[in-house]
């Protein structure tokens, strides 16, 4: 029989959280009949307005596991070939060989050797991942800028290659999920996001999920801030944002309930077929954009422990806002927690982000949401 959850030990996990620099943290665990929601801090720096549990967030790369659910929606549906060749659909974006050497898995799971749009499109974080080297002017420069995703995926095809095609390991690359967007378009007759918000956010029924059209997020919701490693400071609030430069890879609003609701009935079956959900939890080697290599399937990843069980779920990260989602193989046991603060670390003389005391606060938090106590 599962541990009962430790109510006192995540009320002050969370709280150590606040107190290690983060200045808003919410939560939501659930095991077995029992859900704990928990917040510490505030959702305003100016005016001391408290973060609650049930605000609205910014949940980053989290969105593509709802991209790839619904991507094998219609490749369940006959309409999508999970191992066809991304030319058949989207020739003009990417074209020639590459186009037919790419398949439609291979940019589900980053192997498709298509490199990063990101630094092109902000011209200040160019030398990225060189981090020393990047500046944040730009980040404000697009504030409302409305980009385009051809043009993006245009960049990201013309930058040099990643890697080959389907080669390990795979590098972790934004662009593959801008070009599912359009294929999610161009099979389906609607919007990426209408398709997205149809299939996957609608029959979850997720009342506080949305894929935004404008800049702003509706509902209680926190300020988020930015400190691009200590470059910004005091960090920026991007709460107000247009979110066109990431779609269907990072855009997604929503709560930390409905992550664990919508990654529950994920790992249930109830969002793509048994056989379907096997396909998201193979995995291959992809190299994250914190330059570590990680265990990625079809918009899942796995957080594996000796001798503890596997959990199943997705990281985010938006200008000046953080996530994590994780639900145990089983269903039995879940954890969402999102943060109002970016990249606090500060660089050392090497370049690479030091050690911050919130690092190993949001660890012992992930470890008692998803472990318990011990």
């Amino acid at each position: 029989m599962d541990e009962p959850l430790d109510l006192a030990g995540l009320d002050a996990a969370v709280e150590a959280v606040h107190r290690a620099g983060v200045p808003g943290v919410f939560a939501e665990v659930r095991g077995g009949d029992q859900v704990w929601r928990g917040a510490a801090g505030v959702a305003d720096v100016a005016t001391g307005r408290p973060v609650t549990a049930d605000m609205r967030h910014r949940v980053g790369s989290i969105t593509k596991t709802f991209t790839a659910a619904a991507v094998l929606q219609l490749v369940e549906a006959g309409e999508i070939g999970l191992d066809a060749p991304i030319g058949r659909y989207v020739p003009k974006l990417v074209p020639g060989q590459r186009g037919d050497a790419i398949t439609v898995r291979m940019l589900i799971n980053h192997t498709s050797g298509l490199a990063e749009y990101l630094p092109r499109a902000y011209p200040s974080l160019r030398a990225f991942p060189v981090l020393a080297e990047t500046r944040p002017e730009s980040l404000d420069d697009h504030r409302f800028t409305r980009f385009d995703s051809a043009e993006l995926i245009g960049m990201g095809v013309a930058a040099p290659a990643a890697g080959p095609p389907g080669g390990a390991p795979g590098v972790y690359s934004n662009t593959n999920y801008l070009l599912l967007g359009e294929i999610l378009e161009l099979v389906s007759g609607m919007g990426a996001a209408e398709c997205i918000t149809r299939t996957v956010i609608e029959r979850a029924g997720l009342r506080d999920t949305e894929m935004p059209s404008g800049p702003f997020v509706g509902g209680p919701h926190s300020r988020i801030y930015e400190a691009w490693f200590g470059m910004i400071d005091p960090p920026r609030d991007y709460s107000v944002y247009d979110m066109s430069w990431v779609g269907p890879a990072a855009s997604l609003v929503s709560t930390v309930a409905d992550l664990n609701r919508f990654f529950g009935m994920l790992l249930a079956g109830e969002i793509v077929s048994r056989s379907s959900l096997a396909q998201m939890q193979r995995t291959v080697p992809v190299i994250s954009q914190e330059g570590e290599t990680i265990a990625y399937g079809l918009g899942l990843h796995p957080a594996e422990v000796p001798g503890r069980p596997t959990f199943w779920g997705h990281g985010g990260t938006v200008w000046g806002a953080g996530t994590l989602t994780m639900t145990r193989a089983d269903g039995k046991r879940q954890m969402s927690v999102a943060v109002n603060l970016q990249r606090w670390s500060r660089l050392d003389s090497s370049g690479r982000p030091q050690p911050h005391p919130i690092d190993e606060a949001l660890a012992a938090l992930y470890r008692i949401g998803m472990y318990g106590a011990g």
